[in-house]
């Protein structure tokens, strides 16, 4: 074998290896994501701050959601405009798991090659 084709199956092989734990990662971080979101979610009833999940779109990338209660998020992050006036409370809990989960993600995919 020549040296050009033994170096590209040798990157290729350190590539498939870090695919595989960006997507470990990725996956550790979306589950620990639930967990706070489940944490710190606003509890009336308890079924919001349940319905989180995660789910793998591609390789490397995961979604965090809201199972039945998606259109309710915003409303509930931001506040909203009642009927007859006013404003409700707004409840900040996306933002800062969002922003934990982008710290957390960015400090492991540093640490992959030590």
């Amino acid at each position: 074998m020549d040296l050009a084709a033994q170096l590209a199956n040798i990157l290729a092989e350190y590539c498939e290896e870090v695919n595989e734990e960006v997507d470990k990662i990725a996956e550790q971080v979306a589950k620990e994501t639930v967990k706070e979101l489940k944490e710190t979610s606003p509890k009336r009833t308890g079924k919001y701050s349940k319905g989180w999940r995660k789910k793998r779109v591609r390789n490397g990338v995961w979604v965090v959601y809201s199972f039945k209660y998606g259109s309710l998020t915003h409303l509930l992050e931001f506040g909203h405009i009642k009927r007859n006036g006013g404003r409700t409370k707004a409840y900040p809990h996306l933002r800062p798991a969002e922003l934990n989960a982008i710290q957390k993600f960015t400090e492991r995919i540093k640490n992959i090659s030590k």
